[in-house]
């Protein structure tokens, strides 16, 4: 059975495209078919596997607004299980283009559903924002993986993740969950730190694995490439690898 996990969080700046993209990546290294899909117009979870927005020409842009069938717009990667569909520039224009449209809310999730049988996890990339393409994303989810830094402002931010998560069990996707947060950048030598990280605890399911501070996984984006295939041996390969091992332990 196909998982759909939205990488979310509105706070720009905590990891979200890496964690999408890194954990997709290895995610398919594990065997798994992957489809990681980029609903944020700046298209960087897109340049990251080798597909950068100048270079596409259809992507979740058309899907959206229903020109194209997912399928047909579905890209390769430099991982053989591991297939993307791309943002293109249109993608800054959809929320004002669906603005008006009954079914708005769900144009994502009835369009996955066409595809979504054909691999056994589909990553979403969600732009720092909880506006429409966000509201797509999470109508679609199984769960939501929270990529979080730990500073006392993000903990604002989650609260509002998880209000928003609650209104949308409410009315479109009664099944939607927090599936964890998962804390990026992290120097356990700084105690606030470790500090906030204690405070989500109490409120929230924490995966074990924390990625660390690591220039490999800044590095790795502007080759193309996630960081298993830039720097296999680096932490925060290392890292994503073991996210990816809790995920499918859980699975099991």
């Amino acid at each position: 059975m196909s998982i759909v996990l939205a990488i979310a969080n509105q706070k720009g700046g905590v990891g979200k495209t890496t964690t999408a993209v890194n954990l997709a990546a290895c995610l398919a290294v594990a065997e798994q078919r992957v489809l990681l899909v980029d609903m944020d117009s700046q298209g960087n979870a897109s340049s990251s596997v080798g597909h950068p927005k100048a270079k596409v020409e259809r992507g979740t842009y058309d899907v959206l607004l229903g020109d194209e069938h997912m399928a047909d717009v579905t890209l390769a990667t430099d991982l053989p299980n591991l297939m993307l569909v791309p943002a293109t520039a249109d993608l800054a224009a959809a929320e004002i283009e669906l603005g008006g449209e009954e079914d708005r809310a769900t144009r994502f999730r009835d369009a996955l559903a066409r595809v979504k049988g054909e691999y056994d996890y589909v990553i979403l990339d969600c732009p720092p924002s909880l506006g429409l393409l966000t509201l797509n994303a999470l109508v679609a989810a199984d769960g939501v993986i929270v990529p979080m830094q730990c500073e006392y402002l993000a903990l604002e931010g989650l609260s509002s993740l998880g209000d928003t998560i609650e209104r949308i069990k409410n009315g479109l996707n009664e099944h939607l969950r927090v599936a964890g947060v998962v804390l990026t950048m992290y120097d356990p030598r700084v105690s606030l730190a470790r500090e906030v990280a204690d405070e989500v605890r109490k409120h929230y399911r924490v995966y074990d694995t924390v990625i660390p501070r690591n220039v490999r996984l800044a590095e790795a984006p502007s080759h193309g490439k996630p960081v298993i295939l830039y720097d296999a041996g680096s932490r925060g390969s290392h890292g994503y690898l073991s996210l990816a091992r809790e995920l499918l332990g859980e699975a099991a």
